[in-house]
């Protein structure tokens, strides 16, 4: 199934499947699973009710080597978070992002880490996890921060995300004037991630229409 909205499109499937039948993009930002959320048999305080709420799917599955080396060739910049996870997938690198998550006293970890290919320094990002507004998906991420991937990432102009989720990444994609490819195999998720990004589409039409704004001013717009 694909689904196209503006700039956006959107398949629901198997992103091993699919990512044969699509052209070369410019970056891959995405936030691959690592089977260690269902996988954990117990919990407690908001990681229990996380897996309550979240349990259901089989989306929490470890992407193999195959995964990681079709993508490394399909694109020119890779930003993959949780590429600690995948050590034995990828090569070295000398440009890890961090996310700083402002989460205080919590239990959680404090940062999350992407491995990338860009020739950098290790750059860090802060802003809370309580910021994300109706959080749909357990590994959900702050629109802010994959708007501030894309900027690390060079501004490309293609940019796929071959495990969608709720659509995080394609919002802030749109939200920049960014061509989006997304992919994910979970129904329920794919259908928020199409409901996420028409909405973002439709809040930036109005931008670019409404007084003669253009797509450079309303990259100067406050993110939802």
């Amino acid at each position: 199934m694909k689904v196209e909205i503006g700039n956006a499109t959107l398949h629901l499937g198997d992103c091993m499947d699919i990512l044969p039948t699509l052209d070369k993009v410019d970056a891959v930002i995405t936030d691959p699973p690592y089977g260690g959320i269902l996988n954990k048999k117990s919990g407690h305080g908001k990681l229990k009710e996380s897996l309550k709420k979240y349990g259901g799917g089989d989306w929490d599955y470890k992407p193999n080597k195959e995964f990681f080396d079709f993508v490394c060739n399909f694109s020119k910049t890779q930003i993959i978070w949780g590429g600690n996870y995948f050590s034995d997938f990828l090569p070295p690198s000398r440009c890890w992002l961090v996310w700083n998550k402002l989460n205080g006293k919590s239990s959680f970890a404090d940062c999350e880490l992407a491995f990338t290919n860009i020739e950098s320094a290790v750059r860090m990002f802060s802003v809370s996890v309580n910021s994300i507004d109706g959080r749909a998906h357990p590994t959900q991420k702050p629109i802010e921060l994959m708007a501030w991937c894309i900027e690390q990432a060079g501004n490309p102009e293609t940019i796929l995300d071959p495990f969608m989720g709720s659509g995080t990444t394609g919002v802030a994609a749109i939200q920049l004037g960014r061509k989006f490819i997304g992919i994910e195999r979970e129904p329920k998720y794919f259908d928020i991630a199409c409901k996420r990004i028409e909405q973002a589409y439709a809040q930036r039409s109005l931008f670019d229409g409404a007084n003669g704004t253009s797509a450079s001013d309303f990259e100067q717009q406050p993110l939802i």
